[in-house]
């Protein structure tokens, strides 16, 4: 005699929980027997119908169009998805979805749209603060530009690790789970500020002056990088969360800074650094990420005041996922 299970026996083997089972059960999907004392009993069949319901609803397909794929394991069917009937849902989601990928990607453009329009409107605000504010001054002409010592010839195709750092966002970010799509992190030495004097000799160093400048590019080109494809953009250090906190507020950046004061990611994935006095901070780069993988490195960045159109530029001839080469162009006006 085929031994019957109750409900959170069911719920144990297949991962369902009770309440959703009392749900498949309102839908009529599941018809449990019910034992003297009044518990609801499932064979084997009924569990297997609960197992498939379960496996299909996660892939979408509403309880309320399920009836289908449940008739064709009650017919003898060993899948749920083997008549014809079951197709026409697999058809119906599947359009359902287009419906709202097409509305997402129309709103998504509003949104880019509207970022760009707010963008040009904080810049024209930020113009006469920057002019202000001496650690924004033209770069001197006559900086040395540092070589490419092949420290970053590694790093393409690494997967970034699971480090997680602390963000001017008031959260943690792991970098080894940054999502789907491309991630742009551009790393800076340190910049400067009234309170804490530069090491010596550290516009000597090349490629080490400029790093608020070269905050602000980026900044400045924050909405040509969404349009580009840049689903998410990072700014990192080696300076404390409370300093890089205060350049967040004083250079109105819209995107976070991550902090590393560990210096972790010089271990893994292998970043490179620079050593002045008896200080040691990472040196200018920038690692485009892409599904979690390193896609792209930008070494050595020169002059730090013109990286976004770098950037950009590589982008435009990288397109990808619809972002055409068209998309990606930067000092352009979009309308929309």
């Amino acid at each position: 005699m085929e031994k019957l299970l109750r409900s959170g026996e069911v719920a144990a083997e297949t991962g369902v929980s009770v309440k959703a089972l009392r749900g498949y059960e309102d839908h009529g999907l599941v018809v449990p027997m019910r034992g003297e004392n009044g518990y609801r009993l499932y064979g084997r069949h009924q569990v297997n119908v609960v197992t498939q319901v379960h496996r299909l609803n996660a892939l979408g397909i509403p309880l309320r169009d399920m009836a289908a794929f449940v008739d064709c394991l009650n017919a003898g069917s060993v899948h749920a998805d083997a008549c014809p009937s079951t197709l026409t849902e697999y058809r119906r989601a599947i359009e359902r979805i287009d419906a709202t990928i097409t509305a997402l990607t129309q709103q998504r453009t509003l949104l880019v749209g509207n970022l760009s329009t707010a963008s040009r409107r904080m810049l024209g605000q930020m113009e006469e603060t920057d002019a202000a504010n001496p650690n924004l001054a033209p770069l001197s002409g006559d900086l040395v530009a540092p070589n490419d010592d092949g420290a970053t010839d590694h790093l393409p195709g690494m997967l970034m690790p699971s480090i997680v750092l602390p963000s001017t966002d008031n959260d943690d970010v792991d970098l080894g789970d940054l999502g789907e799509g491309r991630v742009l992190i551009y790393v800076f030495p340190m910049t400067g500020s009234p309170e804490q004097d530069m090491p010596e000799g550290w516009d000597a160093i090349p490629g080490a002056r400029g790093c608020s400048p070269h905050n602000c590019d980026m900044r400045n080109h924050y909405a040509d990088l969404v349009q580009a494809g840049v689903r998410r953009v990072f700014g990192l250090s080696s300076q404390p969360g409370s300093y890089q906190q205060a350049l967040v507020g004083a250079l109105r950046l819209p995107y976070p800074l991550l902090t590393d004061e560990e210096l972790s990611l010089a271990a893994d994935p292998g970043l490179p650094t620079l050593t002045a006095g008896d200080l040691t901070v990472y040196r200018r780069l920038a690692l485009l990420i892409r599904d979690g993988r390193i896609e792209h490195v930008f070494y050595p960045v020169f002059p730090p005041d013109q990286h976004a159109g770098v950037v950009l530029d590589w982008l435009a001839n990288h397109p990808v996922d619809g972002f055409s080469e068209q998309s990606a162009g930067h000092g352009t006006q979009n309308h929309y």
